[in-house]
């Protein structure tokens, strides 16, 4: 009799000390710090499966990294140390020529060295440009020869909402033919008959090193 009495003083005891924590200000603080672990190990379970994932499928793709310019080299000319005569600026290289050609000439020259005439996006690039043709005059890679007055640039630039640089007046078609730009003067733009002899600016990409093979790159001549 006396051992069941214990065992009912101990089930009321633990009922009144459950009740006593239940009904306490530190219950609702404990929810909390349960529901807040909970809630950490499912996002930290998410996490690695999707961390888990992208690996996958950056393991399954077979791509070429591009490399910065690591050498002394590489650092001085940026276009390639076989591309010594191209100028670098803002992620393209520029050919300066020293020799003169008429249009489709100019075009034909940059062909072959897998460049185009130049095509001028922005001021920055203009004032790049007119910094270096020093007052003589450059074809570049704009013309009209296809239908008077569209001008188109050889890329496929919208011409009509892109930047232009046109010296006033111009351009003008003065004497009829004048189908092709160039700079001149101060670097703005003229119109003039594309048989014309001056010298011509080709631009291409910047080359892209490839990971692992250094000095290697994507370049043209």
């Amino acid at each position: 009799m006396d051992e069941d009495n214990i065992q009912d003083d101990i089930r009321i005891y633990t009922e009144r000390r459950w009740l006593r924590f239940s009904s306490g200000s530190y219950f609702p603080v404990y929810v909390l710090l349960a529901a807040s672990y909970l809630l950490i190990l499912i996002y930290f379970t998410i996490g690695l499966f999707k961390v888990s994932a992208l690996s996958s499928k950056l393991g399954e793709k077979d791509f070429e990294i591009p490399e910065l310019p690591t050498s002394l080299e590489d650092r001085l000319f940026p276009c390639g140390p076989d591309t010594r005569q191209w100028e670098y600026f803002y992620g393209k290289c520029y050919y300066f020529s020293l020799e003169t050609a008429s249009w489709m000439q100019a075009k034909a020259r940059c062909e072959e060295k897998l460049s185009q005439l130049v095509v001028i996006n922005n001021t920055a690039e203009q004032n790049f440009i007119q910094t270096r043709t020093r007052n003589d005059r450059y074809w570049m890679g704009l013309t009209d020869r296809d239908r008077e007055g569209t001008w188109r640039w050889v890329d496929g630039s919208d011409y009509n909402t892109g930047f232009m640089h046109w010296k006033p007046g111009e351009p003008n078609n003065d004497g009829h033919g004048e189908d092709c730009a160039h700079v001149w003067g101060n670097g703005e733009w003229n119109d003039v008959y594309c048989t014309y002899f001056c010298y011509y600016i080709c631009e291409k990409p910047l080359p892209i090193r490839i990971k692992g093979h250094h000095n290697r790159a994507l370049s043209v001549p």
